[in-house]
């Protein structure tokens, strides 16, 4: 079973739209029981809070349920119980190795680097206001992992 953790700063809206874009991209495959997948953040500032309303209601619009999901800070220990640790910037890449004490067996990586993006981050919609570019950007970087992941476990 592949263990993966998407993670950007608050856990309201990039990691939790990739979780859940993941998680109905395994189900509609039915494949499902191969995997868990969450999301993280690295701050503590939104711990506990909902996904994001306007993120929500992208998923809701592209028929993704999201339901459930409250905000949680990534431990040290995280690093040892997933498999994956996938970022949506660089900053969370250097807070995740601040949290963890680096990255000694190279699980985390950048969403956009299982795609012909590789080196880009995930349109930040806090900031923005686009959530367009986000769910763009969330579904091409999933369907890359996916697709990533399904190509490694035949080679097996």
């Amino acid at each position: 079973m592949k263990r993966i953790l998407f993670v950007c700063h608050g856990n309201i809206c990039r990691s939790p739209m990739a979780e859940y874009v993941l998680k109905d991209m395994v189900r509609k495959k039915g494949i499902e029981d191969r995997f868990v997948i969450d999301s993280a953040a690295t701050s503590r500032e939104e711990t506990g809070n909902p996904v994001y309303p306007p993120a929500r209601r992208k998923l809701a619009e592209k028929g993704v349920p999201c339901g459930g999901h409250r905000a949680w800070q990534m431990t040290k220990r995280d690093y040892d119980d997933f498999d994956m640790i996938i970022c949506m910037d660089y900053n969370n890449i250097r807070n995740i190795k601040r949290i963890t004490g680096g990255d000694p067996d190279s699980k985390i990586s950048m969403l956009l680097e299982y795609t012909d993006r590789a080196g880009d981050e995930v349109a930040d919609p806090w900031y923005t206001g686009n959530f367009d570019a986000t769910w763009r950007d969330v579904v091409d970087g999933c369907e890359g992992l996916l697709e990533t992941l399904l190509r490694t476990d035949k080679n097996r």
